[in-house]
């Protein structure tokens, strides 16, 4: 029976004793981080995470999304519901700043909830991280009005957000779009192309969804210097916060990612959508890079977290399957033969998955750490130095990270071998 149990004791000593959170008392959102607090928020989220979002996880990947006739989108079942619990206990709010609603408590706490929600059921956890990166996205781009709109239900989770930049005719390649915006006479621009592989982009667990989408404003240069960016809400919002007219900005269909089924991966289509330029024009890349960086942080932890939720069950499969006698004799004599956990190279496999694993998360917490010092710390050199291994560090961990956990996921399905 698969399982999911919240590596929360390794997640403590790496908090305490190895990075020593307690002494980064004199920075704003760390001084209420007390020792206390932190084992009880991983003790609560590994809760959470293990009764509510685990089980959900198959029936993610067996129903997936569904689009209907009018464009809208069914998330499987449970997953509103589990959603709507995710944010009435707050756990968005988590690292967000007090002048939005957060709480203000440490990214690298942030990270580590983060862990557990990707390992109990990934296609859910993509939902409000990608919330989040497009929160930290316009909150460094932004305008006051911008941010004050969209910011409070954004960091909340009441309202999500995604990123739109992947488009038919290229990739990574973004200086090749073709999604163009038109300047109108009240500052608006209307919005007009195809973006895909949009995760989030249309579902039923959000009352709005806040695009973050990269267009090219008509005359600006070719390539990726004349890239803007712009906000392209589901619902146009009101000066009062309420919401009016549904924007045109629709789901023309859902596109298959194996494993994150209940995940709403769209084709969206903007026709003429209202959208409203963030920052300056032809700057958009260096905006959305602020999304993309938390966006890499948040694969590489995906990679981690897969790897550790398959060696928990690659573990118990080990020692409950039977199969031959241990090279120096009978282990279990009482039984027809011994636990496979006994032959050598079972036990190299799980032992790869077990370094890589612990290793992998005091990675990721460390960097997540910097990522605090960055913003937080009042003394420039130390945020001059986070900030170079926040660069320095981000693409090794979603490279590194993501290419041995499929690596370590993939032992651990080895060990299943001859179950069928």
């Amino acid at each position: 029976m698969p399982r999911y149990d919240a590596p929360v004791r390794d997640m403590q000593f790496i908090m305490h004793d190895l990075l020593q959170i307690q002494n980064y008392s004199n920075l704003p959102g760390f001084e209420e981080a007390t020792p206390d607090l932190i084992d009880a928020v991983l003790e609560e989220s590994g809760k959470f995470c293990k009764d509510v979002l685990f089980p959900l996880n198959k029936v993610g990947d067996e129903q997936g999304c569904v689009r209907n006739a009018d464009g809208s989108v069914k998330t499987p079942d449970g997953f509103k519901e589990a959603y709507h619990q995710f944010v009435e206990n707050g756990w968005p709010l988590l690292g967000k700043t007090p002048e939005m609603g957060g709480q203000g408590l440490p990214y690298v706490l942030q990270m580590a909830c983060s862990e557990m929600t990707s390992s109990a059921n990934m296609a859910f956890g993509m939902y409000p991280g990608l919330t989040s990166g497009a929160y930290e996205a316009l909150m460094a781009g932004g305008s006051d009005e911008q941010k004050q709109k969209y910011g409070p239900k954004m960091a909340s989770g009441e309202w999500a957000g995604t990123m739109n930049l992947t488009e038919p005719q290229c990739g990574t390649d973004l200086g090749l779009i073709k999604t163009k915006a038109a300047p109108q006479a009240d500052g608006s621009y209307k919005i007009t192309g195809q973006k895909i592989w949009i995760s989030g982009g249309e579902q039923d667990i959000t009352d709005n969804i806040i695009h973050l989408v990269l267009a090219r404003i008509e005359g600006a240069p070719e390539g990726i210097k004349g890239i803007s960016l712009f906000v392209v809400p589901k619902f146009i919002v009101g000066e009062d916060g309420s919401l009016g007219d549904r924007n045109e900005a629709t789901c023309g269909g859902l596109e298959e990612k194996m494993g994150i089924h209940g995940n709403a991966t769209c084709v969206m289509n903007y026709d003429g959508a209202t959208g409203w330029l963030i920052g300056e024009e032809n700057k958009g890349m260096r905006t959305m890079f602020v999304m993309m960086n938390e966006a890499r942080l948040g694969v590489g932890l995906q990679g981690m977290s897969q790897a550790e939720i398959a060696y928990q069950n690659a573990v118990d499969f080990a020692n409950d399957r039977l199969q031959s006698r241990s090279l120096t004799g009978p282990k279990a004599p009482e039984k027809v033969a011994d636990p496979i956990i006994v032959h050598p190279d079972v036990r190299r496999m799980l032992m790869d998955q077990k370094a890589f694993i612990e290793g992998a998360r005091a990675f990721t917490l460390w960097t997540a750490l910097f990522g605090d010092l960055h913003h937080k710390s009042p003394d420039e050199d130390t945020r001059g130095k986070a900030d170079e291994y926040m660069a320095l560090l981000t693409p090794v961990i979603k490279g590194f990270l993501t290419d041995r956990g499929f690596k370590m996921a993939n032992e651990a399905l080895q060990i299943h071998g001859g179950a069928g």
